[in-house]
């Protein structure tokens, strides 16, 4: 049954255009409003509004009323995500303006909608605009030109994104460029880095990575892993069969079709576990009234539902919940002029890897690449590179990967401070 038809307003020849989010006002059983973002024309973005007619599952094509209309300098990374936050405001994701590398440097420019999450509210107007500023938002009255819609910037498509129902939390998945996806934790005024970096690493080393200011992601991985990630939701449902996702964020890869559960406890990410690869592209989640989740398929225009026999897809690991690895924080840290570094694995490994990267990306030394058995494990860094040179003081990171023997079914990085 269709819902609402615009398909004569919105343009989706573009290969990431199109009607491309949908959220209904807090107050939709009362006064029937909802919001959608789409393309139109040559290439242009638009936040609108509309209302149900008489019946509730029916809507106005007529009723709409625009709010928000940039246009796009490419026609990718238009971002796309709508949605009310706990607050009653409605947030939208929109992309660095697309190309490659952020040519025209949206992302780190706040008086451009560009790269930027917003935050508006649609219950009031302000000037020549069908909305109002949130008097607590970052730039709301400043007289520097900065844009007063903006909650955080600094991301280059954060796709998707979703607060969780119990903390409220937002996370937003950011797709990367060239090598390395993230999940941040977007929080107000927040500047998460593009084009400085790219995840962790220095997306142009040779322009410089000054990250003075920046807040990092709190996962990442690379492109062997995936291509170009897919947000979702932190699991708040109530089926008893899904108990072990309980407060896990589940998020997906579109072109490698895998969805992890990762767990954040408000400071780190705990574990990071593949659950399974989807039959279809992962081109968004879902979640219904009772919080369980779905997941859009784009190849072939299925909605998957998460089910209780969905969650072991790891071979042989289908007893392993998702909170069952860890990789502890390094201690002590900073370090002086050594660190330990702690994994606890519930299974034997294939494989496991610990790596140290500088902050360019570059790898410094492989800690361990070998098969480990169920328990936990000790690894000492004495602070020197593969020659055994000691390296200088700063930021590193360190990142843990664990096989099974088909995939990496758990990886996390975390940050090393090196003093001397």
């Amino acid at each position: 049954k269709i819902f609402l038809d615009i398909e004569s307003r919105v343009n989706s020849s573009k290969s990431e255009s199109g009607l491309l989010g949908l959220a209904f006002h807090p107050n939709f059983t009362e006064n029937g409003l909802f919001y959608v973002y789409y393309n139109y024309g040559n290439l242009y973005s638009r936040i609108a509004e509309f209302r149900v007619t008489s019946n509730p599952d029916s809507a106005d094509e007529n009723s709409e009323r625009s709010l928000l209309v940039l246009q796009q300098p490419y026609s990718n990374h238009n971002g796309g995500m709508v949605s009310f936050g706990p607050d009653g405001y409605l947030y939208i994701g929109l992309g660095d303006g697309g190309s490659g590398g952020d040519p025209d440097g949206n992302g780190q420019n706040p008086k451009t909608l560009l790269g930027t999450i917003l935050r508006i509210d649609v219950n009031a107007s302000s000037g020549n605009f069908n909305y109002g500023i949130p008097p607590d938002n970052p730039f709301a009255g400043n007289q520097d030109g900065l844009r007063e819609e903006i909650w955080a910037y600094g991301l280059r498509n954060p796709w998707r994104f979703s607060f969780d129902n119990l903390t409220g939390l937002l996370y937003a998945a950011d797709v990367g460029q060239n090598k390395y996806e993230e999940v941040d934790i977007i929080v107000k005024g927040g500047n998460y880095g593009w084009k400085i970096m790219e995840g962790f690493h220095c997306f142009s080393p040779s322009s410089g990575c000054d990250t003075t200011g920046l807040i990092m992601p709190i996962h990442e991985y690379d492109h062997n892993e995936g291509y170009s990630i897919t947000g979702g939701y932190v699991y708040r449902g109530s089926n008893p069969g899904l108990s072990d996702l309980q407060g896990a964020y589940i998020y997906g890869d579109y072109v490698t079709k895998k969805i992890w559960a990762l767990r954040y406890n408000g400071t780190a990410v705990m574990d990071n576990v593949l659950l399974l690869t989807c039959p279809s592209s992962i081109s968004s989640f879902g979640e219904d009234e009772n919080k369980e989740i779905y997941v859009i398929g784009y190849n072939d225009g299925k909605i998957y539902m998460i089910v209780p026999n969905a969650t072991s897809i790891i071979k042989g690991q289908g007893s392993v919940s998702p909170d069952s690895y860890h990789l502890f924080p390094a201690f002590p840290n900073p370090a002086n002029p050594s660190t330990t570094i702690r994994i606890y694995l519930p299974v034997s490994s294939a494989k496991t890897n610990i790596t140290i990267y500088d902050v360019q990306g570059k790898r410094v030394r492989t800690i361990t690449d070998t098969v480990l058995s169920a328990g936990s494990h000790f690894f000492k860094w004495d602070g020197k590179n593969e020659l055994r040179s000691p390296m200088s003081s700063g930021l590193y990171i360190y990142r843990v990967e664990v096989h099974n023997e088909n995939a990496i079914v758990f990886s996390k990085s975390s940050k090393i401070v090196l003093i001397k």
